[in-house]
């Protein structure tokens, strides 16, 4: 870079000191004090004397400016140019947008002080407006800062969809009007069941639609004969396809009369429908007034997204199918005892939810699995079980707002056949198909547990026969996460040994009203747990659980009196993973305290839940 002696340095000084005179402008290292009020200018040092080329671009513009302003103050015009202003403004509110508010505060102050000594007090109402301006943004920034911050609302995925009307968003409320009207509409017209005319319809297109696809497999396997054939034969397929056509247009004849007269005679006949007609014990005619109405009105609306008209359909749907299959009646049809073992319903969730269980390993046996999926007769008679089965459990449920109206399903499929077994497979879509179409929302979640790889690939394949609102209720863990996963859901005293709780069957010795207290084994470290048996000739009786396990386990006696010896009542020992809960008792001689000692060496915190009982010897 080109650099300038010290006498050219003054030279430029002395040449700006004349343009800038009386104006408001300021060089580099002039530096402005106030003595009594006046402003005072320093020589400029010899060091610097070194000016860029730079600085001389820089000089020659303020010149150009100071010079336009002399020539706008001449003519009267003390205001700067408007392309300077804007200019400068831009420039000023990108560099002030990057400071706080109290630097900003403290540069307007500054600002106001040097025009104050420049100008002598004159032409700062700008810099005053900039102050107050900034004076109401910290204001504002205070106010912002003090007042509290928005509250987000809690996800309430894990809990049942509230049924009162006042919890509904108003798009909610309006659909659930427009299916009342429509239900109450359909009751006093006689139009909500389906008569004998739409029932031949929808059969006519099932069959139809049936008819097409074999037409289709029909032309996929003549496609595959040889070429050769078809040329050798084709005179002859002409004639026989000729005569074909007549046979076929002749019976197409008489199925479309067929049809007509059916018809014809169908609609002479009406479906009579009960004003007091009702599904699962609650009157369906929204004049009644009966609250578990809306409960039952609002399952089929979520289950279609709040579509009134798809809604509607499907409880149309739903009160046909109960009456051509007989629902209402299904409770007093017995069914083998093999089926008792494969579901069952037993205690309640934390929520109240009944809980049914099913268990699909029993169909790994060849024997049974022939038995009972042997052939489409028997399988037909599972799904009629099983829906005997879900009305067992609906009559459990209590359909007033604010009341349990829905079921907890867990699904154990350890040891289940796989997908390769066509029955199985089969069976498993019809019980899943029928229940998503003629229950809804009575499942809060589906909890499958001891899941295999391949069941996830099986999923896939039952996916596109369900919503995305029953999918979005599964629930998958694998082996050892059984235990954790069924405990969010269910209490340790309602889960069953084999699933890793606490529940026994026939179980005589705990109840659910015994409490279950937990510890929290931190990693590395021992928990001493320490139950007192103040009386002698006392049976102490205790149940524990460790989510994980993999832990060094043992229980002693510890007595009272000092002078006595302890008693090793469980030796210590490695659990594993596969592990069910521990029962043990003892009876004492004398007071003291029994204590179980759990030392997790693991790099995972731990957590025990045990329960205990005393007996006393005349019990």
């Amino acid at each position: 870079m080109a650099t300038i002696t010290e006498t050219d340095g003054k030279h430029v000084e002395k040449n700006l000191s004349k343009d800038v005179e009386n104006k408001d402008v300021t060089v580099a290292n002039v530096k402005v004090v106030e003595e009594n009020g006046e402003p005072k200018k320093e020589d400029v040092h010899e060091n610097d004397g070194v000016v860029t080329e730079n600085t001389k671009n820089v000089a020659e513009e303020m010149k150009e400016v100071v010079k336009k302003e002399e020539n706008g103050a001449e003519k009267g015009d003390v205001s700067p140019s408007p392309n300077v202003e804007r200019s400068s403004s831009k420039k000023e509110s990108n560099f002030l947008s990057h400071l706080r508010v109290h630097e900003k505060k403290a540069l307007v102050k500054l600002r106001m002080k040097i025009e104050e000594v420049i100008r002598g007090k004159a032409g700062t109402e700008n810099t005053k407006k900039d102050y107050e301006r900034l004076e109401k943004t910290d204001e504002a920034e205070k106010k912002a800062v003090s007042s509290p911050p928005p509250t987000i609302e809690t996800s309430s995925s894990f809990r049942e969809e509230s049924n009162f009307s006042s919890d509904l968003k108003e798009s909610e409320k309006n659909a659930l009007s427009q299916l009342r009207m429509k239900v109450e509409e359909a009751i006093h017209g006689n139009t909500l069941l389906k008569g004998k005319k739409e029932k031949i319809e929808s059969q006519a297109n099932a069959t139809s639609l049936e008819k097409e696809s074999k037409d289709k497999e029909k032309q996929e396997e003549e496609s595959d004969n040889n070429v050769k054939e078809e040329k050798a034969e084709n005179n002859d397929a002409k004639e026989s396809k000729e005569s074909k056509q007549d046979t076929e247009e002749k019976k197409k004849l008489t199925e479309e009369a067929a049809k007509e007269s059916t018809h014809v005679a169908v609609e002479e006949e009406k479906v009579i429908v009960d004003e007091d007609i009702a599904l699962w014990g609650v009157p369906l005619l929204p004049s009644k007034a009966d609250t578990a109405t809306d409960v039952i009105l609002l399952k089929f609306l979520r289950a279609r997204e709040f579509k009134v008209n798809e809604a509607f359909e499907m409880l149309r749907n739903t009160l046909q199918w109960r009456k051509e299959n007989n629902i209402d009646s299904i409770l007093n049809e017995n069914f083998d005892d093999d089926f008792e073992s494969l579901a069952y319903i037993n205690g309640v969730d934390r929520q109240g939810h009944p809980v049914c269980y099913n268990n699909f390993g029993l169909l790994g046996d060849n024997e049974m699995y022939n038995k009972i999926l042997g052939t489409q007769e028997k399988r037909e008679k599972l799904l009629r079980w099983r829906i005997q089965l879900m009305e067992k459990g609906i009559q459990k449920l209590d359909f007033k707002p604010g009341g349990v109206c829905s079921m907890l399903q867990i699904i154990d499929l350890k040891d289940s056949p796989g997908p390769s077994r066509k029955e199985f497979r089969l069976a498993a879509r019809q019980v899943i198909v029928t229940l998503q179409d003629n229950y809804p929302e009575f499942a809060a979640k589906n909890v499958f547990i001891n899941v295999p790889f391949w069941y996830y690939a099986f999923s896939a394949l039952l996916s596109p026969f369900l919503t995305q609102r029953t999918r979005s209720k599964f629930v998958f863990a694998r082996p050892a996460r059984v235990s954790e996963t069924l405990l969010k859901y269910i209490a340790a005293e309602e889960v069953f040994v084999h699933n890793g709780g606490l529940k026994q069957e026939n179980e005589s010795e705990f109840s659910a009203e015994d409490p279950v207290r937990e510890v929290f084994v931190k990693a590395g470290s021992k928990e001493n747990i320490e139950i007192p048996v103040l009386e002698a000739g006392t049976t102490l009786i205790w149940d524990v659980i460790i989510l994980g396990w993999e832990v060094n386990y043992r229980e002693e006696f510890l007595p009272s009196d000092e002078g006595s010896y302890g008693l090793i009542i469980q030796r210590d020992r490695k659990l594993g993973v596969q592990e069910s809960s521990i029962r043990n008792s003892f009876k004492n001689k004398e007071p003291g305290k029994v204590v179980i000692i759990v030392e997790n060496s693991s790099l995972k915190k731990k957590r025990v839940l045990y329960r205990y009982k005393t007996k006393n010897s005349s019990s």
